[in-house]
C-alpha cells in the first residue's frame, strides 16, 4: 500500500489493524449491515468497488431505472426519524432518487468514515491460526478482520453473451448494469438493445423518442405489465408517516416483503366474467401486486393462469398496431409466473413509433458483430451505440469472483462447483466468519426485507459468539446439506421455471440449481427465531490460537 493511499485512508479515520466485522459491499445490504454491526459494538470497515454507495442503484443508471418495487417497502425501517424525515416522490422511485437516498442514510448515521472506495476485492483468505480473513483489494491495500461479510448482492455482475466480433464495435457499446455517470447522447443515433428483460424494458420506451432508429433484439418474450407508477400524494405521504409502525410490522412479517395481500380465493370460484374483472383490475394495479395479490392459485391451476395470460396478450394486441410485432411480443413455452415478470411504462406503446423494431432472435439470430453493426441471418445493420441488456450472473456471481480461500485453502468457487451450497443462505461449511446476507437460498420477494432478516441474524450470531467468549464460528456440514436439501426438495413451491435465471440458466457452464429460497420467509425466519433460542446449534464455536 502507497504512503498516500494508508494517508488517505488515515484522512477518513480508519484503522488499518484487524477489525471485527468487514463488510464488502456498499450495497442496500451492506450499509444495513455496517449499520447493525456498528450499533452492537463492533469495529467495522466496508470496502466499495465503485466510488458511491447504492449497490445495483450506483451502476444502474441507465434512462428510465427505477424501483418496481414500492419506494417505501425497500428502505430501511430501522429507525423510525429516518422513516419520517425521508419522503419519497414516487411509488416506484427512479433511480437518481435511489442513489439520493441511500447517500442520505449514510451520512445521517455517520457512516461513510468506515467506508473505503474504489476498493474492489480481489482475494479473501482464511488464517486458521490467527482465525483471520486477509483481504485484498485490486490496488494491493490488505485488510485484516474477524468476521466477512460479503454484501455483494445477487444483480452485481453483468453478463454479456459471448459474440463474435463484439470486441470489433467502434460505435459506443454498454451494459445496462455498468451504466456511465455521464448521460449517453441517443439523439439522432441508430441503436441497438440486446435483450429485453426487467432493465431492457424500461430503457425502450425511454429512448424511443430520441433516437434516430432502435432496434430491439429479442431471445424470449415475457408476461410484462404496466408499473402503473405515480407521485405520492400529500395525503398518502401523512398517512406513511403516521403508520409507521403498523408498516414496520406487515413488512417485517409479511411472507412476500411487501405491504400487499394475496387475495385468498381461487380463480375458479369466480364466474368467467368476475374473473375478467379482477384480471382487468390488477392489470391496473401497481407492480407486483399482479403476482402477490393476484388469485392464491395463479401460478398453479393452470386454468386461471392460461386465461390470465390470454387477457395480457389480447391486451398486447390491442395496445400494439402492427399484428406482427404484437404477435413476437407475447410469450411462447411459459406461463405468468414462469419467469421473473417485468413491469413496464410505455413499452408496447413504444413498437407504434415508426423507427422502433423488433428482431425476434429466434427466428433471426445474431451471426457476428462487426466493426460498424451486427449481422444477423438477414444480413447487416449498422449502429451507432450497442446496448447489452442482456441480465447478471444471479446469485452466485459475485461470490465467486471474490477468490475467497477457506480451510486448507478450499477455493468457494470450487465447494460450489457444482452449486451453492448454504445454511439459512447466510454462510457456507469450510469457510469459517465468512457470511453473505444478501445471496444464494435466501430471497423470495422482495430481497431488502429477506437480506434484513438475515443481516440481523449474522449480527446476533457474530455477538453470541463474542458474548461467550469464542471468535471462531463455523456451520456444520450436516446443517448446511440439510437447508440446502430443503431449498432443492421444496422448488416445486416457487413458479420459476429451470430455464429462468433464477437457476442460472442463462448462464453458459453454470450449473442448473436453485438459487432463490423457495420455502419462503416464513420458513427463514422460524428456522432463525429456533435457532437463536437454542443458541445457534448448527454452528461450532471456537477460539483460535492467535
Amino acid at each position: 500500500m502507497s504512503e498516500t493511499t494508508k494517508q488517505n485512508r488515515a484522512d477518513q479515520g480508519l484503522d488499518l489493524d484487524l477489525v471485527d466485522i468487514l463488510v464488502i459491499g456498499a450495497g442496500v445490504t451492506g450499509i444495513y449491515q455496517l449499520h447493525q454491526a456498528r450499533e452492537a459494538g463492533f469495529s467495522v470497515r466496508l470496502l466499495e468497488a465503485g466510488d458511491g454507495v447504492g449497490g445495483t442503484w450506483f451502476w444502474n443508471r441507465y434512462p428510465e431505472a427505477r424501483f418496481d418495487s414500492e419506494s417505501y417497502t425497500y428502505g430501511y425501517l430501522f429507525s423510525k426519524e429516518l422513516w419520517e424525515e425521508w419522503e419519497w416522490s414516487e411509488h416506484f422511485a427512479g433511480q437518481p432518487e435511489i442513489e439520493r437516498y441511500f447517500n442520505h442514510v449514510v451520512d445521517r448515521f455517520d457512516l461513510r468514515k468506515h467506508i473505503v472506495f474504489g476498493a474492489k476485492v480481489t482475494s479473501a483468505v482464511w488464517d486458521g491460526t490467527s482465525g483471520t480473513w486477509t483481504v485484498t483489494g485490486e490496488d494491493g491495500a490488505a485488510h485484516r478482520a474477524r468476521h466477512v461479510v460479503a454484501a455483494t448482492g445477487i444483480l452485481s455482475v453483468p453478463f454479456i453473451p459471448e459474440t463474435p466480433g463484439s470486441e470489433t464495435f467502434r460505435g459506443e457499446q454498454y451494459h445496462t448494469g455498468r451504466w456511465p455517470k455521464e448521460p449517453v447522447d441517443f439523439t439522432g443515433k441508430r441503436v441497438a438493445q440486446i435483450g429485453t428483460g426487467s432493465s431492457g424494458v424500461q430503457i425502450v420506451p425511454a429512448i424511443a423518442g430520441q433516437v434516430a432508429h432502435l432496434t430491439v433484439y429479442q431471445k424470449v418474450a415475457d408476461w410484462l405489465t404496466p408499473l402503473n407508477n405515480r407521485p405520492i400524494t400529500a395525503e398518502e405521504q401523512a398517512r406513511l408517516k403516521a403508520d409507521f409502525e403498523s408498516i414496520r410490522e406487515t413488512l417485517n412479517t409479511s411472507p412476500s416483503g411487501f405491504l400487499h395481500q394475496i387475495t385468498m380465493r381461487s380463480g375458479l370460484e369466480d364466474s368467467p366474467e368476475q374473473r375478467q374483472d379482477f384480471f382487468e383490475e390488477k392489470w391496473n394495479g401497481p407492480g407486483f401486486t399482479k403476482l402477490s395479490e393476484h388469485y392464491y392459485d395463479m401460478t398453479t391451476n393452470t386454468e386461471v393462469n392460461d386465461e390470465w395470460c390470454a387477457f395480457i396478450a389480447d391486451k398486447i394486441r390491442s395496445i400494439v398496431k402492427d399484428p406482427a410485432t404484437a404477435e413476437k411480443l407475447i410469450p411462447k413455452g411459459h406461463g405468468y409466473g414462469g419467469r421473473r415478470p417485468p413491469f413496464g411504462t410505455g413499452y408496447y406503446e413504444a413498437y407504434n413509433n415508426p423507427n422502433v423494431e423488433l428482431v425476434d432472435l429466434n427466428e433471426t439470430p445474431i451471426t457476428r458483430i462487426t466493426e460498424t453493426g451486427i449481422e444477423t441471418s438477414e444480413g447487416l445493420q449498422e449502429y451507432d451505440i450497442l446496448i447489452w441488456a442482456t441480465g447478471y450472473d444471479f446469485g452466485t456471481g459475485a461470490l465467486n469472483r471474490l477468490g475467497v480461500r477457506g480451510r486448507d485453502g478450499l477455493a468457494l468457487e470450487q465447494h460450489w462447483a457444482a452449486g451453492p451450497s448454504t445454511y439459512l443462505g447466510v454462510t457456507t461449511a469450510h469457510f469459517p466468519n465468512f457470511w453473505f446476507p444478501g445471496g444464494p437460498h435466501g430471497a423470495l420477494g422482495n430481497n431488502p426485507r429477506y437480506s434484513g432478516d438475515q443481516v440481523d441474524y449474522v449480527t446476533d450470531l457474530i455477538v453470541h459468539a463474542r458474548d461467550t467468549g469464542h471468535d471462531v464460528v463455523e456451520v456444520t456440514l450436516d446443517a448446511e446439506d440439510e437447508w440446502t436439501d430443503l431449498v432443492n426438495d421444496n422448488a416445486g413451491q416457487s413458479s420459476f421455471l429451470r430455464s429462468s435465471y433464477f437457476y442460472g440458466a442463462n448462464i453458459p457452464g453454470k450449473p442448473i440449481r436453485q438459487l432463490l429460497n423457495p420455502t419462503g420467509r416464513m420458513k427463514l425466519q422460524e428456522l432463525i427465531r429456533e435457532s437463536a433460542e437454542g443458541g445457534f446449534p448448527a454452528f461450532g464455536f471456537t477460539k483460535s490460537e492467535g
